[in-house]
C-alpha cells in the first residue's frame, strides 16, 4: 500500500490510486455513487421552476433537542475534508460527535464552533493548515481521519429552538487503511481556574499509544494587564509531579512572543486570531497550535495542563481565576477512555460579564 496515495500531499498528487472518492452533503446524504442531486423541488422551492437536478436541498434543519446523523459510512476509508456553515447561535449549543468502528462512546465530542477554533460563540477568521474559518463562517477541517469498519458523525442541537441553514460537505476516500494508522480524537473542556491552584487541565484521560497534535483555547480574562505567563506542561507515560515537556509561557506555546504585542495573527501551524475587548464585557482571546511537524508522542498515557498566571505589583506572578475552554486534538489506538461528562448547554454559554 502506498501511504502517499492514501494521505495525499502536493508532491504525491501525480500518483494514481485505487481509492474511491465520495462526498456527503444535503444533496447526497449517503454519499452513494450516482445518488446526488435527486431531490424533487417543492412548489415553494427556489428551484420549483427548474425541476429535479438543480439546487434543491443544499441545507438541512437542526431540530431542537434532536441529534441528526451527518454521515454514516461503511469502511474502510478516510475522512479527508469537512466543510460546514451555520449561524453563530449554534456554535456552543450544538455538539459535533465522531464515532469510529461502532464504538459506544464518541472519539470526538466538541461544541460545533470550538471544534473549528471559533470559541466564545463568536465568528472570526482562522487561516491554518488543519482548520480554517473563512468569510463568512465557512468552517473547514483538514485532519485526515482513518476508520476501518464504520464512521458515524452526528450533531446534537441542545438549544431550545430549531436552527435552520446547516450547509455541509464531508469528503472521504474508500480505501484500505494502513495497519499502524491511529484514530482521530478531540475533547472539549471548560473551567474557571482556582487561583490557589492555577493549573487548567486541557486533557488528562488519554490512555494508550498515540500522539498529540493540537490545542485550541478560548480564554476569558477577568483581570487587567497581561494574563499569559503560564506554562503548558505535558505529563506522559507515568509522569507524576513533574512533566517531561514544559513550555515557557502561554504566548510562547502558541508561537508568539512578548504578550503577542497586542496583535492577532493566523498562520499554518499556530495563531492568535481573536482578541476582543469591549467596555462592559470580559476580554476574550482565541489561540490554536498544531503539532503537525512536531507531534507529542506517548506510549501509555498523556495529561496536558496550562497555568493561568499574570503579574502583580512588585514583579511577582499573580495566579488568575480566568474562564478557560479548550479543545485537545490527538490520534491514538482504540479503545479510548470515555470522556468526562459534557457540560450542559447553559454552562457552555459564552461569558459576557
Amino acid at each position: 500500500m502506498e501511504i502517499s496515495n492514501i494521505f495525499p500531499g502536493l508532491n504525491s498528487l501525480p500518483l494514481l490510486s485505487n481509492a474511491k472518492t465520495r462526498s456527503i452533503s444535503g444533496e447526497n446524504p449517503t454519499g452513494a455513487k450516482g445518488q446526488a442531486a435527486k431531490e424533487f423541488p417543492k412548489s415553494d422551492s427556489p428551484a420549483s421552476e427548474l425541476g429535479r437536478g438543480w439546487k434543491v436541498r443544499p441545507w438541512i434543519w437542526l431540530r431542537s433537542g434532536k441529534t441528526i446523523t451527518l454521515a454514516d459510512i461503511k469502511g474502510p476509508g478516510i475522512i479527508q475534508h469537512i466543510w460546514l456553515t451555520i449561524a453563530p447561535k449554534a456554535y456552543r449549543d450544538c455538539l459535533i460527535r465522531f464515532y469510529w468502528d461502532n464504538e459506544k462512546t464518541p472519539s470526538v465530542e466538541v461544541p460545533l464552533g470550538d471544534f473549528f477554533c471559533n470559541g466564545h460563540g463568536l465568528r472570526y477568521n482562522v487561516n491554518s493548515l488543519a482548520m480554517a474559518a473563512n468569510p463568512s463562517g465557512g468552517f473547514n477541517c483538514y485532519f485526515p481521519m482513518p476508520f476501518r469498519k464504520r464512521c458515524k458523525i452526528t450533531i446534537e442541537n441542545q438549544q431550545a429552538e430549531d436552527i435552520s441553514g446547516l450547509y455541509y460537505q464531508i469528503t472521504y476516500s474508500l480505501c484500505q487503511v494502513p495497519k499502524d494508522a491511529a484514530y482521530f480524537h478531540a475533547q472539549w473542556r471548560r473551567a474557571v481556574v482556582d487561583p490557589r491552584h492555577p493549573d487548567y487541565t486541557i486533557v488528562d484521560s488519554i490512555r494508550g499509544k498515540g500522539h498529540y497534535v493540537g490545542t485550541f483555547l478560548a480564554w476569558s480574562q477577568f483581570s487587567q494587564g497581561w494574563w499569559g505567563e503560564g506554562e503548558i506542561k505535558f505529563y506522559m507515560d507515568g509522569d507524576k509531579q513533574f512533566p517531561t515537556i514544559c513550555g515557557t509561557g502561554t504566548e510562547d506555546y502558541f508561537c508568539g512572543a512578548w504578550n503577542f504585542g497586542d496583535e492577532t495573527f493566523s498562520s499554518i501551524y499556530s495563531g492568535y486570531p481573536l482578541f476582543k475587548r469591549v467596555v462592559g464585557e470580559v476580554a476574550k482571546h482565541g489561540m490554536y497550535r498544531w503539532h503537525i511537524p512536531d507531534p507529542i508522542r506517548f506510549e501509555k498515557d498523556l495529561r496536558v495542563t496550562i497555568q493561568a498566571l499574570g503579574w502583580r505589583h512588585g514583579g511577582k506572578f499573580k495566579p488568575l481565576d480566568d474562564d478557560i475552554a479548550s479543545v485537545a486534538y490527538w490520534y491514538q489506538k482504540e479503545p479510548h477512555t470515555a470522556f468526562p461528562k459534557m457540560l450542559p448547554a447553559k454552562d457552555r454559554m459564552p461569558r459576557q460579564l
